[in-house]
């Protein structure tokens, strides 16, 4: 186990094999439909769940775990030993989780008062939180001290940066998480979005017709932020979106140097908001090397 325990959420939407291989921690949100309570990635997973939401006359309520489902994580991981964790999470302007692991925090604090606790609002969502967990838990396992890996995060925090367009709007705003995008919505039928996060909130960054296009205009975003052939480390995400994800990632690759790159697909718990047909990327420039 090494020194520095890694705990996020399952809205970091980060491929299991990573999570396993990095020994990154994971806490599921709830999803509400109806009387059914339904655990994010535990008791829904990715394809039943894009298969059941277009067919719902009335969208799913998503929920933040509580301080009780942290203080449970956190309780178990000093049980198998750790002595300090950080705890990384989805933007507290779009959900409530940052706010209920601080609540955890001062809860096990005050029973295990020697634990070191670090509880990090990353003002972004999805892989690009999903890429400071992964590079947080890379450091932790090199032996890097506390400091170094909160520092990693920090580091990462300002460069990340989410890409993301979809078929139509309407679950970002039937969710209500549509944010200073909302303007969009008078053509969502007929348009293809691309939106992204500013200080923890969705905003548009542009429109046009087709995916192809879309697509385009997305990397013409990446190479202004890191030059043309630019370092960057990049996912490519989406909502049953396979062959559509496959594109984006060949036109990219075309045009800029991905030192390293994977495909996941998003939560149950962010589909939610997005929808089927979503595809995008999350990515930060390689400053280093």
């Amino acid at each position: 186990m090494p020194n520095v325990s890694i705990v996020t959420d399952s809205c970091a939407s980060i491929p299991e094999n990573l999570l396993k291989k990095l020994n990154i921690h994971w806490v599921p949100y709830y999803i509400h439909q109806g009387g059914k309570v339904l655990r994010d990635l535990t008791t829904i997973k990715r394809e039943e769940f894009y298969q059941w939401l277009p067919t719902l006359q009335v969208l799913p309520q998503t929920a933040s775990p509580g301080p009780g489902d942290y203080v449970k994580t956190y309780e178990r991981l000093i049980q198998e030993g750790a002595n300090e964790i950080v705890s990384i999470h989805m933007t507290s302007k779009g959900s409530g989780a940052y706010q209920a692991a601080i609540a955890a925090s001062k809860m096990i604090l005050e029973k295990f008062p020697n634990l070191r606790l670090e509880v990090i609002d990353t003002l972004n969502v999805s892989l690009c939180q999903g890429w400071m967990a992964i590079e947080a838990a890379r450091e932790a396992l090199k032996g890097a001290s506390f400091e170094a890996v909160v520092e990693r995060v920090k580091s990462i925090m300002p460069r990340a940066q989410m890409l993301q367009t979809a078929e139509t709007l309407k679950y970002l705003y039937m969710g209500g998480r549509i944010g200073k995008a909302k303007h969009l919505l008078a053509g969502m039928l007929n348009i293809k979005p691309i939106i992204g996060m500013e200080d923890g909130i969705i905003v548009a960054l542009g429109q046009t017709r087709t995916f192809k296009r879309v697509y385009q205009c997305m990397i013409e975003i990446i190479e202004e932020n890191v030059g043309p052939k630019g370092k960057i480390k990049i996912a490519y995400v989406h909502a049953a979106a396979a062959e559509e994800v496959e594109k984006l990632k060949e036109m990219v690759e075309e045009r800029l140097t991905c030192v390293e790159s994977f495909i996941a697909e998003l939560s149950p718990a962010l589909g939610v908001h997005t929808g089927p047909g979503t595809v995008g990327v999350c990515y930060y420039p390689v400053l280093e090397g």
